[in-house]
């Protein structure tokens, strides 16, 4: 395959901006140091991600999986909930005692200042230095 054109790999991932995204994403792997599974024929990482997406030897699945993963900035970890019976087990020894005390929220209080001292906080900032960079 001497070009690769969108036509080539358009079967293999039907939406186009999907496919500009899987193979840049693919091209930026290859420059980091990934191994190619094709033959290089001194075309640019874009092209070879696209031939690579054409030739079928990578799966555009596991790219869109790989990009996903890479874009995601908080991964949630699924913890295993805790076990019903040790909760109750937990939870029963304390009613069976009979000193179950009632879950009262507790109280919250704020730190209360007056205007004038609030005006004298104030007045005590220093300004912050000014440079260059602004």
């Amino acid at each position: 395959m001497a070009r690769v054109t969108v036509e080539d790999c358009i079967d293999k991932v039907e939406n186009r901006f999907e496919l500009v995204l899987l193979a840049s994403h693919r091209a930026r792997l290859i420059s980091q140091g990934s191994s190619i599974t094709i033959d290089r024929d001194n075309d640019k990482n874009p092209v070879v991600a696209l031939r690579e997406i054409a030739d079928e030897t990578l799966s555009p699945d596991d790219l869109k999986e790989d990009l996903i993963h890479s874009l995601q900035k908080h991964v949630e970890v699924d913890e295993p909930e805790p076990d019903p019976a040790s909760l109750l087990a937990a939870g029963g020894t304390a009613s069976a005692s009979g000193d179950e005390e009632e879950d009262q929220p507790e109280a919250v209080t704020f730190d209360q200042m007056s205007e004038e001292e609030l005006l004298a906080g104030i007045e005590g900032l220093v300004p912050p230095e000014k440079s260059d960079d602004y």
